[in-house]
Parts: C-alpha cells; structure tokens; sequence
C-alpha cells in the first residue's frame, strides 16, 4: 500500500537494529511514557515474539527516492471479537513533521477498514504531544476524551488523550478502496 511519498510494507526482522535504534531515540521514549532503554539482546528476543503474535505490523517507507526507505513501524493491536484495534506508530527521528505520520497512519487506518474490517480503531497519546496529536487528527482520529494524570513527560505527570476512528466516517481517498487501487 501506498501514496505518492509513503508506503507500508512488511515487518521485517532484518530491521531489528534499525528498529532497535529508532526506539532509543529520546524524544520517542518521552513519547511513549517510558523511563528506560531496551538492549539490542531484548528487541531481538522480542522481534521473535513479535513476528509469531497476532498483531498487524507494518514497516513504513519513505518513497521520495527511487530505492524505499525505512523510517517507521506502524502497528495494529487487535481485539478480533470486538472488531477494534489499538493503534502505534513510530517514526525515525529525521522524518518527524513531514508528513509522513500522517500518511502512514491514514494508511493503516485503510488497511484496518478494508482489509481487516475493523470498525474502530483507537490510540492514546500523551497530551502534551501536539505534534502527534495535529498528526492523529488530520489522518481522521477524534479526541475522545482524558485518562487523568496517567503519564509522564519530561518529568511531570501529564493527562494521556484516547482518540478513535470509526470506519462509517473514514473519507477520503483509499489506496485499496479506490477505483484502480489495485496496482497499489
């Protein structure tokens, strides 16, 4: 799947290293809440796990170049009886604010509604994550609303927003359900 500058692919466990560095970043551990660093042993061993579970991984690619370029993972948690999923993305220090969240999330967003028939699909984000959020809202989540004081940034405990996106108010242009969507 694919736009003009973005593209999902499969997880791929010859990018473990590459992942494992992306992780490290601390702006992306300020951004998930965490306090600790994972060692390159643990996300090997985890990448095995991962690779076996039932959540829908994609790698994202920057496609500015002729060759693709890996600059994300973005991952579909889901709870099949219900039809939801939870979302996560993250994204390669450098490619932050290009746009390139935005596209990748509106993709996993058409993979989830027309490949997985989801029928919601949520995150939570940390409040103070503008960025992230501007970037939730274009691709077409909705705020639905605070867990109070349930994380931390930069030191200080902070609100963390849940935000959703329904399939029936999925607009705009698909990359699967669109006429001639299938050479994508």
């Amino acid at each position: 799947m694919r736009t003009e500058t973005c593209g999902l692919g499969s997880y791929r466990a010859d990018l473990v290293e590459t992942y494992w560095r992306w992780e490290q970043d601390p702006a992306l551990l300020v951004g998930y809440g965490r306090q600790a660093p994972e060692s390159l042993e643990a996300r090997t061993e985890g990448m095995a796990h991962q690779l076996r579970g039932e959540n829908i991984r994609f790698t994202v690619y920057d496609l500015a170049d002729d060759q693709p370029l890996p600059v994300g993972v973005a991952t579909l948690l889901p709870d099949h009886s219900v039809r939801t999923a939870e979302f996560v993305i993250m994204l390669a220090p450098e490619f932050r604010s290009q746009g390139t969240g935005t596209a990748a999330t509106r993709l996993t967003l058409d993979y989830a509604f027309h490949v997985t028939n989801l029928r919601m699909v949520w995150l939570k984000v940390l409040a103070p994550n503008a960025g992230a959020i501007r970037a939730y809202e274009k691709a077409g989540f909705r705020h639905v609303g605070p867990i109070r004081q349930a994380g931390y940034w930069l030191g200080q405990v902070c609100d963390e927003l849940v935000m959703d996106a329904l399939a029936s108010e999925f607009t705009g242009p698909s990359a699967i359900a669109s006429p001639g969507s299938a050479s994508h």
